[in-house]
């Protein structure tokens, strides 16, 4: 545990949030992707990304465009699945 906790210390905090934005996009794609699609667990997991790359902008660091082409990238695959459904 110590090593796990050194280990983030020593990493840019921009690094460790956008990889949990990341996780938070996979987690929203997994649901849009279930057969049928869960739409509610699909928007919360986007909202929550877009709670962070929104609102840190670019203290995210040179990531910080990536993580908004992300975020409208989940958005528009949102929209696409709830419509053909």
């Amino acid at each position: 545990m110590q090593a796990v906790r050194r280990q983030l210390a020593e990493s840019p905090a921009e690094v460790v949030v956008t990889n949990h934005v990341m996780g938070l996009y996979e987690l929203a794609a997994i649901h849009l992707s279930a057969s049928p699609p869960d739409l509610a667990q699909a928007v919360l997991a986007i909202d929550a990304v877009a709670c962070l790359v929104e609102g840190l902008g670019d203290r995210l660091g040179e990531n910080a465009p990536t993580m908004r082409d992300a975020l409208a990238n989940i958005r528009l695959a949102f929209v696409q699945i709830k419509n053909a459904g």
